[in-house]
């Protein structure tokens, strides 16, 4: 690294702590100490460097070790390659355990569930549809002894296309009720906006202060709101909910 100063061109051969804290930088034959901004771009240029190097290759590893069995101290290698001395120092430490120092590639967090685990959660929600996550992980536990937690189920059957959702709630109607209603239906289908405005129109939102709303979910996929498996016949509706 090169700093100009006072149109002197001078240049850092030693990157010890003791330098960077102090800031000293050697000139010719003689230490001179390095002005506050000098000092900072230096600092911020080094932890730059440092920043960029994500992965270390095989060779690179090698080069580490190498410089290591030859007597360098980590942190003399940490400053002249540019890698932090936590890095080395886990290499080293491996390379002294099982003398392998290429990197180890996985392949994530193993699941914690089989496919026959899936389909079993699967095939449970689909059987009692309002049965909640914290049901299905109990009774998964039961069968096979996998402990899910709860945003595990949900995971799970969202992956199928299974979802929590409202049951949509419709007032069960007989022959005579569905005959009188589309009278009254093909009756008003040629009102004009005025006759419509002499109707009043009320509805009813319903407001929860706790966090448990007391609400029935079902799991069903999408595009089955109105199948008859995911609605509810009620005889009254007692408010909107």
């Amino acid at each position: 690294m090169q700093i100009t100063g006072n149109h002197q061109m001078v240049r850092i051969v030693r990157h010890n702590d003791e330098s960077v804290r102090e800031g000293y930088i050697r000139d010719g034959g003689k230490e001179v100490k390095l002005f506050t901004s000098a000092l900072k771009a230096f600092q911020c240029n080094n932890r730059i460097v440092m920043a960029q190097r994500k992965h270390l290759d095989d060779f690179l590893r090698g080069r580490i070790i190498g410089r290591l069995e030859c007597g360098r101290t980590q942190l003399e290698v940490s400053e002249e390659l540019g890698i932090a001395q936590s890095v080395i120092s886990r290499l080293w430490q491996r390379f002294q355990d099982d003398g392998n120092v290429s990197r180890c590639y996985s392949t994530g967090r193993p699941r914690v569930t089989t496919p026959n685990e899936d389909r079993h959660l699967a095939v449970t929600a689909k059987r009692n549809r309002r049965s909640t996550a914290s049901d299905l992980s109990r009774q998964l536990s039961s069968a096979t002894g996998t402990t899910v937690s709860r945003m595990t189920v949900y995971r799970r059957l969202g992956h199928i296309g299974l979802y929590a959702r409202r049951p949509v709630r419709c007032v069960p109607l007989t022959a005579t009720h569905c005959r009188l209603r589309l009278a009254w239906s093909r009756e008003h289908a040629l009102w004009t906006p005025q006759q419509w405005s002499c109707v009043m129109f009320s509805d009813e939102f319903r407001f929860s202060l706790q966090s448990d709303s007391h609400r029935t979910f079902i799991w069903r996929a999408p595009g089955t709101r109105y199948h008859q498996v995911n609605t509810t016949e009620r005889h009254r509706y007692g408010g909107a909910g």
